[in-house]
């Protein structure tokens, strides 16, 4: 009777083995960022940290929620402007800020949609092309949320080991 009891304990052993080995690389979660509703679809569990930004003449707060996960960074960072004039003049010096850091790095930049977004300052993606030492990809919107406006820019640095997560990533930004 015991050594019946072995080959089914060893074959659930080994299989319960296997299965804990068997761990995903990305493992999609909805994780909320700042206190303004938006949910980012994030594929580890992510770290957080805040750090101030030097934006044109202004140093502000910028909250910032990612992870890495299959040879790419996953961020999205959050602000808070007090207005949309504040706001345009934030996201200005905050792509030229990202442009001055990939320096050299052929790229392009063009009007991105995203639902729920404010039309001013619109929606810019930024991406590098071929021959970038690391691929970037930008995603910068805004969202006015009670009497304040929300700055965001959804960043992927490097090459995804799969192909579809950049997309996921993106894709799964949700405003409220």
């Amino acid at each position: 009777m015991l050594f019946s009891f072995r080959p089914r304990f060893a074959a659930l052993a080994l299989a319960a083995a296997a299965l804990g080995a068997c761990s995903p690389v990305f493992n999609w979660r909805e994780v909320p960022i700042g206190d303004d509703g938006l949910i980012a679809l994030l594929p580890c569990k992510a770290d957080r940290a805040t750090r101030m930004l030097p934006l044109g003449a202004e140093l502000i707060s910028v909250d910032v929620t990612g992870c890495e996960a299959g040879g790419a960074t996953f961020a999205v960072a959050h602000a808070a402007a007090s207005d949309a004039a504040q706001a345009e003049s934030w996201m200005r010096a905050w792509r030229a800020a990202t442009r001055t850091q990939l320096a050299g790095a052929p790229m392009a930049e063009a009007p991105a949609v995203l639902p729920r977004a404010t039309d001013t300052p619109g929606p810019m993606r930024l991406e590098t092309q071929a021959g970038a030492s690391a691929p970037t990809h930008v995603l910068w919107f805004a969202q006015q949320r009670a009497g304040k406006m929300a700055l965001y820019q959804a960043t992927v640095l490097g090459k995804p080991s799969s192909p579809e997560a950049r997309a996921i990533f993106f894709e799964g930004l949700r405003l409220p």
